[in-house]
């Protein structure tokens, strides 16, 4: 799927309406910006959920770690 949006004098930029309903972004979601060999890629962050934070604390260890490792998806 490919998209085209402009970038307001504000620097600001649309998410496009069909990646927005395929992907499920919704106002106050962060997106992820990474800049890789002069390439953008773009991805919704994962929302935390309950279960996430009980396997925290189940988990144990190092929490920032952990807090991370749930943050990118993995």
């Amino acid at each position: 799927m490919i998209s085209e949006t402009k970038v307001s004098s504000g620097y600001s930029t649309i998410v496009p309406a069909d990646i927005r309903k395929s992907l499920g972004i919704n106002p106050g979601d962060i997106l992820e910006w990474n800049l890789s060999d002069h390439e953008i890629t773009v991805k919704p962050r994962k929302k935390m959920q309950f279960e996430d934070i009980v396997g925290l604390i189940e988990e144990g260890g190092d929490a920032l770690s952990a807090k991370k490792r749930i943050q990118s998806g993995v």
